[in-house]
């Protein structure tokens, strides 16, 4: 039995406690966090995830689990990897460490975690939850023989949307590392990537030529919004960070020289049912389509049983009613694609091997999002393929990220 150690316990790490419920062969013997750590444990236990225990030093976490799990904020990540870098230093042995998206907030700080991760000599997986969604796998499954005689996808259209982050930090670009393209442009410029990569090739196969993007401060900074994160304690009139983001990214083929285009959509105004997911892939011949608010079940809740319901969220993630015509989703976990990543994440550090997806994938993603950034204070097309402008990555932070978001999104 894998014993399984949380760092965070906040909103993701419910969500893969809830995950872990599905997965063979783990347990969730502890959890280590500022806040919530009692309550999260206390869910483990009650679902047969084993023994939880609350830990209130990393260190100790370490010496009680196998895989320890990196769930906290973006801005303590860094510090929490160095401490568990500390306790393996000093002789604690464990076979994996997993960090949720996104790996880091810039380049610099993605470049600090892999090369530790590497040093450590511990396999690693960077937890990218829609490049193992079913709908999306299954997909290009029954697409292979297509895609083998005609060729891969060339075009990849993906966005994440819905109503705006769960806790205050999410809204703040210093300690979050941006807006909405740092939180969910993570995702949807992965999950593009990966859809416009030749089946059996790796993950980081396809080579990034060129980035555009377009960033825009919508909803959130006006009335009534503006007060409502001002309540949150957030001044977004002060410090903003986007809420809306699209980056368009131009892909190699570096064996066949074919080009490729990933579209990615992101947005904190979705006032629709909940979050969406919307995934296309257009190739020669073919197509496939996912959205994650198409559902065979769907609820009715009148105004009068409305009283009754204390969960606005009790139907999908980021629900924006509680009463109406709504969508459900029975198995969240599984539709996102979580429940397949814990599995390959835990099948491939039994092997004393990183998972699909590692912390160097991480690495290119962040490198990606932030010249997304780049691109857009830039008012122009990035060069990917310039070894200035990599350079000039390296060590980037984006003025949305340093709390000068007005500069680039107030008065355009």
């Amino acid at each position: 039995m894998l014993k399984i150690g949380m760092i965070g316990a906040g909103f993701v790490a419910g969500f893969h406690e809830r995950s872990l419920r599905s997965v063979r062969g783990v347990e969730i013997a502890g959890v280590c966090a500022p806040e919530g750590a009692k309550a999260l444990a206390e869910t483990a236990r009650e679902h047969g995830m084993g023994k939880t225990r609350v830990f209130k030093k990393i260190n100790e976490l370490c010496a009680a689990v196998d895989v320890v799990c990196i769930f906290a904020p973006n801005f303590a990540r860094l510090d929490i990897l160095r401490k568990i870098a500390r306790a393996v230093e000093s002789g604690t042995g464990i076979k994996g460490i997993i960090c949720e998206k996104p790996l880091a907030r810039n380049l610099a700080e993605a470049d600090v975690m892999a090369r530790m991760a590497h040093a450590l000599h511990v396999p690693t997986a960077y937890f990218e939850n829609q490049l193992f969604m079913p709908s999306v796998v299954e997909a290009r499954s029954q697409l292979a023989a297509v895609e083998q005689g005609m060729g891969p996808a060339h075009l990849a259209r993906s966005a994440e949307e819905h109503g705006g982050p769960h806790e205050p930090w999410f809204w703040d670009p210093t300690r979050q590392g941006g807006g909405v393209c740092c939180d969910m442009g993570c995702h949807s410029i992965a999950i593009g990537m990966y859809m416009l990569t030749p089946a059996g090739k790796a993950p980081n196969y396809l080579t990034p030529v060129s980035v555009t993007a377009n960033m825009s401060l919508l909803k959130w900074g006006k009335e009534p919004w503006l007060s409502r994160l001002r309540d949150r304690g957030v001044d977004y009139s002060a410090t903003p960070a986007e809420d809306y983001s699209n980056v368009t990214i131009k892909f190699k083929d570096p064996e066949s020289g074919i080009r490729s285009v990933a579209q990615a959509t992101n947005s904190w105004m979705y006032d629709a049912p909940g979050l969406r997911l919307l995934m296309e892939a257009f190739g020669p011949g073919y197509s496939y389509t996912v959205n994650s608010l198409q559902s065979p079940v769907g609820m009715f809740i009148s105004d009068t049983a409305a009283e009754a319901v204390a969960d606005s969220e009790l139907a999908l993630e980021k629900a924006q009613a509680s009463r109406g015509a709504l969508v459900l989703q029975p198995n969240e976990p599984d539709l996102y694609g979580y429940i397949a990543e814990w599995r390959d994440a835990i099948s491939a550090f039994e092997k004393g091997q990183d998972a699909t997806l590692n912390f160097e994938f991480g690495r290119l993603v962040t490198m990606l999002i932030m010249a997304a950034y780049m691109a857009h204070e830039r008012k122009k097309t990035l060069d990917l393929t310039d070894a200035k402008v990599l350079q000039e990555l390296e060590d980037y932070v984006p003025l949305i990220q340093q709390g000068k978001g007005a500069e680039v999104l107030l008065g355009e």
